[in-house]
């Protein structure tokens, strides 16, 4: 009980902090400015460490599910804000890219080739974005495509699409990066099964893949795997106390500015702000190759 109560203990005093470096799990990210009593879902953090971007439902933004984002000034983030990229439309699923050009992000706006979309919208010198730029037709198609992740070596784009030639239902698929596009999609054998698998994300240089398996409640269960001999192993529970199999939890992420942590939405017991929360953990090892796509 003595040891429970000093974990708990030790979890609050983590409330603001940007890094977790004493425990596996877990802290709450900016309870009150990013983490609220709103749904906020897989936030992406910059290289340099300044800047968070998530999706919200939260009052303010345009309509929906919005973009925002914070500005860390030590010892908290600030200035929550949505992205002048919103629409009345849902902006969701943000990942900025190592090289800190560009916010890659879903949407379901119009204009798109049907469902939801793949954009990307560049980061300005000024600390401003772009306009959106569709992905086009080779990535987008008549079904969803979401949550889009890139491998930091050779730009393999990693998302997560409802469109048939999968497994079932959402499946996930890669495209190696050509020239300044994509090639032709390809579903994840050895990842994808017959419910659904989505919100997937490169760990440790591509030799391991995390990501987000469906329940039968409706919520998720994130999962990893590791590349071995060029196949992808057997997915098993991310080691995280409130990624349960009845549980909802999903959206994990690198923290780019610190590589060895993740960025998790879900529900933990305590701290808890309010409907799907952001946390950070130790991201896991890996002893698996980098053979795998």
């Amino acid at each position: 009980m003595r040891t429970r109560s000093l974990l708990l203990a030790l979890s609050a005093s983590l409330l603001f902090a940007p890094r977790v470096t004493a425990l596996a799990e877990f802290g709450i990210e900016g309870i009150g400015v990013v983490s609220t009593r709103a749904d906020e879902l897989r936030a992406t953090r910059s290289a340099d460490g300044r800047r968070l971007v998530w999706a919200s439902n939260r009052d303010g933004g345009a309509g929906g599910w919005d973009l925002w984002q914070a500005t860390w000034q030590d010892p908290r983030w600030t200035e929550p804000r949505p992205l002048p990229l919103a629409t009345m439309a849902d902006e969701v699923d943000p990942f900025l890219s190592a090289d800190g050009h560009w916010l890659y992000f879903a949407s379901n706006r119009d204009g798109g080739h049907g469902g939801y979309d793949l954009y990307r919208a560049p980061l300005l010198d000024d600390g401003g974005f772009g306009p959106a730029q569709n992905l086009g037709a080779g990535v987008n198609g008549a079904d969803d495509e979401r949550s889009p992740a890139l491998r930091e070596d050779d730009g393999t784009l990693l998302l997560a699409s409802n469109r048939a030639g999968g497994a079932g239902g959402w499946d996930l698929w890669s495209a190696r990066r050509d020239g300044d596009g994509f090639a032709a999609l390809r579903p994840m054998a050895g990842i994808n099964g017959a419910g659904d698998e989505l919100d997937g994300a490169w760990l440790a240089g591509g030799r391991a893949l995390v990501f987000a398996r469906g329940n039968a409640g409706g919520g998720a269960q994130l999962q990893l795997s590791h590349c071995r001999d060029g196949r992808w192993s057997a997915a098993e529970p991310l080691a995280l106390s409130f990624n349960t199999a009845d549980g909802d939890t999903r959206a994990a992420l690198p923290d780019a500015s610190t590589p060895g942590e993740l960025l998790v939405s879900g529900h933990a017991r305590a701290p808890r702000a309010g409907g799907f929360d952001l946390y950070r953990m130790r991201a896991p090892a890996s002893d698996g190759g980098g053979d795998c796509r």
